[in-house]
């Protein structure tokens, strides 16, 4: 980093306190001085009359065992449904990218014993909307049942416990999903639609995604198909999705983005004109 603060003008005087997440300094710039240390915290200042676009390296090099999440890729389907329900699914990597574990094999005897796991992640809070109904939580080997769903009164508090501790240098996949109602998220006026849902969601505390596939499966037979992002995002060639009672098919919108963080937590918008006439086909095909 810089050790002044960079500005386009003269500063009379600069200070610059860094506080680390552990006392355990290994190395850092002693320069210019005065520098002092006290506990966590590096002070470096007071600097007097430092000239415009002042730059100097700055490397403080420390101990920091805490867990780091990050999602390596994320896939978020939402399927729109205009019987009254949108269904989201997301399959989800999770890797924890901090000090990874050193020694042989990992046995929770011994680590549900000394408890010693300050350095692994054992769950994580994940946030639905209010609305969320009928959630489910599993891998590829089943359902987990070691999770636990709080109703809020503005969200759904899902604390997530994978099968085993995270430790660093560890991943973990699963599959999370609920459904939400067609109201709050689809507007209509006429045979115009709009949808208006999150392109990211709150998966855990200081979020960092490196890559997220979303996959918008809009009802048969919509036309007219258009949308608004709140970044710059990738859109990827249109995919065509069959499911139950379907003819032609399901148009499935497909959109990518690398490096996201909390603040991409946004609202994107898709629209679509719908002839409301064909939603008797369904039952029809039921009855014929």
């Amino acid at each position: 980093g810089n050790l002044y603060f960079y500005s386009p003008y003269p500063s009379e005087q600069q200070e610059s306190h860094y506080t680390l997440s552990n006392s355990k300094v290994i190395s850092y710039t002693e320069s210019p001085q005065p520098v002092s240390k006290h506990d966590k915290v590096i002070k470096y200042g007071p600097y007097n009359i430092v000239p415009a676009k002042s730059v100097k390296p700055l490397t403080v090099h420390y101990e920091n065992n805490s867990p780091f999440l990050a999602v390596t890729r994320l896939v978020r389907e939402i399927e729109i449904s205009h019987w009254g329900n949108i269904a989201v699914q997301e399959t989800i990597d999770v890797a924890h990218t901090g000090a990874q574990l050193k020694g042989g094999l990992f046995s929770r005897y011994d680590f549900l014993r000394q408890q010693d796991g300050v350095h692994s992640v054992k769950s994580f809070l994940m946030i639905l909307p209010a609305s969320a109904r009928h959630v489910y939580y599993r891998d590829e080997i089943g359902n987990i049942s070691t999770s636990h769903l709080k109703e809020q009164q503005d969200s759904v508090e899902l604390e997530l416990r994978p099968r085993f501790p995270i430790f660093g240098g560890w991943k973990t996949h699963f599959t999370i999903g609920y459904n939400v109602p067609t109201y709050e998220y689809l507007f209509r006026r006429g045979d115009k639609y709009a949808l208006q849902m999150r392109f990211v969601d709150h998966i855990f505390d200081d979020l960092v995604i490196d890559e997220v596939v979303v996959k918008v499966v809009l009802p048969e037979c919509v036309t007219n198909i258009n949308f608004r992002m709140p970044y710059p995002v990738k859109e990827e060639a249109t995919e065509n999705l069959q499911t139950y009672l379907d003819t032609a098919g399901r148009t499935v919108l497909v959109f990518k983005k690398k490096n996201l963080v909390e603040q991409h937590i946004q609202n994107f918008e898709v629209f679509y004109r719908f002839n409301s006439v064909l939603m008797i086909r369904e039952p029809g095909l039921l009855i014929g």
